[in-house]
């Protein structure tokens, strides 16, 4: 097909621009419905109608018709685009189109609530609740146990007997064990198998009877409680009767003075007989007795019958002790009247002391006045001949 070429006529070519309006008929063929519409006044039209006498040069040439006309077109809609043509009003608030504020919903926090004020390891705070609970718990009192004992007969029996059940007792616990004269290598040995703390003392004092022993034993027990200012319940527990747990357990209730009845064998061995308080409660009411030698006696208790406060030999003021005189068993009185004796000197009456346990309704030791004074002590735990020794034959 053939083409035309068009030119422009040599009269259109020398047109000149009038008022620098730009030309108008080239123009007319780029705008909808070929009307020339003049933009508003600004810096944007200017770019414009330079771009337009680019693209109307560009036009001429023929065979980029089609990409003048989106190149164009892409130039208008910029141009709209970015122009500003009105007024906008940005502030949203101001027309009440303001987006609702985002606040958290209101707590009441009540001053009674529990809440985590730290955050710790589980074994930091096990051990904290562990001494928090043992600063709750009041400690047990210390018990001090008084046995004297002497080279004799079954020595080693007793001895073992009473410090296996003092072992099983809970501690704080001293046990005070004293010999007469000198201490012997054979008590220290059965002292240390024990496992219980001791104290191994010894009685300088002569006496000619076992009674007046036992009574020099025991206040070398308590000069040695008075001098170090021990702190405890003393207990006199010979070695040859026999206690239960419970007991042990009871002394740690007294507060001044408790005392308890005890069962054992009459002289004759053919009947038991009960001696000690009788009780309302805790309260001391009256005495068991059974023998009328014995009814002379202000009070009517064993030797391993009652406890009392350490305190009560070197804490004068804490008393009202009103003589400062050293407390001590007398051994000037007649047989079965050092308890009492002993006694006197600890309180006044009933009214200063515990009974034990619960109403007295429970026998807790038992004495049973074994005599083992025709036995022969082994000297040095060996026996004098060697044991046979029997092989069976084949």
């Amino acid at each position: 097909m053939a083409s035309i070429r068009r030119t422009l006529s040599p009269a259109h070519r020398d047109r000149s621009y009038q008022n620098s309006a730009g030309f108008s008929s080239p123009s007319n063929k780029f705008l909808p419905n070929g009307s020339g519409k003049h933009f508003p006044s600004s810096s944007s039209s200017s770019h414009l109608r330079l771009l337009l006498t680019a693209v109307y040069l560009v036009y001429r040439k023929g065979w980029r018709r089609s990409f003048c006309r989106c190149l164009l077109f892409f130039a208008v809609g910029f141009i709209f685009g970015v122009a500003p043509f009105g007024y906008t009003d940005t502030d949203v608030r101001a027309k009440g189109l303001a987006f609702p504020d985002l606040k958290p919903p209101p707590v009441n926090l009540q001053l009674d609530e529990q809440y985590v004020s730290s955050v710790s390891l589980g074994v930091t705070t096990r051990l904290a609740e562990q001494k928090e609970v043992a600063g709750l718990i009041e400690p047990l009192k210390q018990l001090i146990v008084i046995t004297p004992t002497c080279n004799r007969g079954f020595q080693a029996y007793f001895l073992n007997r009473l410090g296996q059940v003092l072992r099983l007792v809970k501690p704080p616990l001293v046990w005070m064990v004293v010999e007469e004269k000198a201490a012997s290598l054979e008590t220290a040995e059965i002292l240390r198998k024990t496992g219980v703390m001791y104290r191994h003392l010894v009685s300088t004092l002569n006496s000619s009877s076992v009674k007046e022993q036992t009574v020099h034993q025991r206040n070398a027990a308590l000069e040695h409680i008075e001098r170090h200012k021990l702190d405890g319940i003393v207990f006199f527990a010979d070695e040859d009767n026999f206690y239960t747990l419970e007991l042990f357990e009871s002394l740690r209730t007294i507060s001044r003075f408790g005392t308890w009845p005890v069962a054992m064998l009459a002289q004759s061995k053919n009947k038991a007989i009960l001696e000690g308080p009788v009780c309302n409660a805790s309260q001391v009411i009256g005495w068991h007795t059974n023998e009328k030698i014995k009814r002379l006696r202000r009070f009517h208790a064993d030797m391993s019958g009652f406890a009392f406060n350490s305190t009560i030999l070197w804490d004068l003021k804490r008393w009202g002790r009103p003589f400062s005189n050293p407390v001590r068993q007398l051994d000037t009185v007649k047989e079965g009247f050092q308890e009492t004796t002993f006694i006197e000197q600890v309180v006044e009456d009933e009214s200063q002391m515990e009974g034990i346990p619960h109403s007295c309704s429970r026998i807790m030791n038992w004495h049973l006045h074994l005599d083992m004074g025709n036995l022969v002590y082994p000297k040095g735990w060996l026996l004098e001949k060697n044991v046979e020794v029997t092989l069976p034959v084949k």
